[in-house]
């Protein structure tokens, strides 16, 4: 349950409530067999907001990290605070205000889901969108909420299956964002005891799919690491497609490979850097490549020397984080990955005894690693190159002993023209003659 402990005045006047109610309605995805739930209108200041809805996952780690309140939304969470920050947590999230139009103009199409106590397992945004319409724009017919109500022994894996069927059930969907439905797969593989058949199963998908979901998130949780409480989970929504590739890559890599691709992407996504330039350093010396264009940059190759010592005292950390790599090694971005990874919301910092702004040395670094990208995408078209002509004419040399395979037999056909194949012939054999002198 969301509290051991419940809360019976709530209990008892929801009891009253689906009392006086004869409405029914069935939840096809409620675990159990009996489906069929009370249908309820409850008034949008009394339900509560889940503080364990996995929609919001992420952005809760961020606000108790900010907070260092790591109890925040467990201590008490049905209580004034844990709810108020649930609330702004929902009214900040993408889509809001279009869901507060959607409303205004449709009213409520589908019933929310409720705990015995009146605790949303369902229907959070649109809770909250209601709550904004009658409170901040003094909407009088969103003063209600309709709700269907669980019974009050569910469980909390009860709870967690039904929050992840109606995921996927259209009805009900509220979108997650890829972070928190990441979080949400590695709750269920860790509940499942690790087993993917059981996670794809309860979330309607591939095994491959969740698990990818899981590999880019366990990228993710690495980069956060590094940031020692100054980046959060909830910051890189919107860099999904590099944290996809990025996983896709090392999966199956030697731990020196994988270290040197993570690390310039790491680099890369902090800077800014569009993820189809960083598909490019998909590569063993990725890191030694920006490291190289780093130090070749005047203005900032100081950044080399001043975080090789600023990065002494975490050198553990990203061991442990991107593997182990020698101190000093040419392709060591160790130093300057920890300091961009730890100034996240400064304005300025400090740079070869200078205050700088942060945004423009951000900027400036993230355009070395677009030069390495470019570099290393010009080298592998150099290798196209080196490769080409074998690779042509072995292409050529399957066609033609296919061309006299077929001959004797198209010779018997009618319709055959000796005269364009001696032409095509003799066109061959010229080629040739270009070929062998290399002109």
């Amino acid at each position: 349950m969301f509290n051991p402990a419940m809360d019976q005045d709530r209990v008892h006047h929801l009891v009253m409530r689906q009392d006086t109610s004869t409405k029914r309605a069935l939840l096809p995805a409620w675990p159990r067999p009996e489906k069929e739930l009370r249908v309820v209108s409850l008034e949008v200041d009394w339900v509560r907001f889940s503080t364990l809805n996995h929609r919001t996952k992420s952005e809760q780690m961020r606000v108790m990290t900010q907070s260092g309140r790591s109890d925040l939304f467990t201590a008490d969470p049905l209580g004034v605070e844990a709810q108020a920050e649930q609330y702004a947590i929902l009214k900040g999230q993408d889509g809001f205000e279009d869901i507060k139009s959607d409303l205004k103009e449709r009213g409520q199409q589908q019933p929310a889901v409720v705990t015995a106590e009146g605790v949303l397992i369902n229907g959070n945004r649109r809770v909250a969108a209601l709550r904004s319409l009658y409170q901040d724009d003094k909407v009088k017919s969103a003063r209600y909420v309709m709700c269907l109500v669980l019974p009050a022994d569910s469980t909390m894996n009860e709870l967690v299956d039904l929050e992840t069927e109606l995921q996927i059930a259209r009805e009900f969907k509220e979108d997650y964002t890829w972070v928190n439905e990441a979080l949400l797969i590695e709750e269920i593989f860790n509940r499942e005891q690790k087993d993917w058949s059981r996670v794809s199963s309860r979330m309607h998908k591939t095994t491959n799919e969740v698990r990818t979901q899981y590999e880019k998130l366990q990228q993710l949780h690495q980069l956060v690491e590094l940031s020692n409480g100054t980046r959060h989970h909830a910051d890189f929504v919107d860099n999904e497609s590099a944290f996809t590739e990025l996983a896709g890559y090392v999966r199956n890599k030697p731990a020196q490979e994988a270290a040197s691709v993570r690390s310039a992407y790491f680099l890369g996504i902090l800077t800014g850097v569009n993820y189809r330039s960083l598909r490019n350093l998909r590569r063993p010396d990725a890191s030694t490549l920006v490291r190289a264009e780093i130090a070749n940059n005047v203005a900032l190759a100081p950044l080399l020397q001043q975080q090789a010592t600023a990065a002494d005292d975490d050198l553990d950390i990203l061991n442990d984080v991107l593997g182990d790599r020698p101190k000093g090694a040419d392709g060591d971005l160790n130093g300057v990955l920890s300091f961009f990874a730890s100034q996240g919301g400064k304005a300025e910092a400090v740079f070869n005894g200078s205050n700088i702004s942060l945004s423009a040395l951000m900027s400036s670094v993230g355009s070395a690693v677009d030069v390495a990208a470019d570099e290393a995408s010009a080298q592998q078209q150099d290798g196209k190159a080196v490769t080409a002509p074998v690779g042509f004419v072995t292409e050529a040399i399957g066609k033609i002993n296919k061309a006299a395979k077929a001959l004797p037999k198209a010779r018997t056909l009618s319709g055959w023209m000796e005269s364009d194949f001696e032409a095509k012939l003799a066109e061959l054999k010229a080629a040739l003659a270009d070929l062998e002198t290399g002109s």
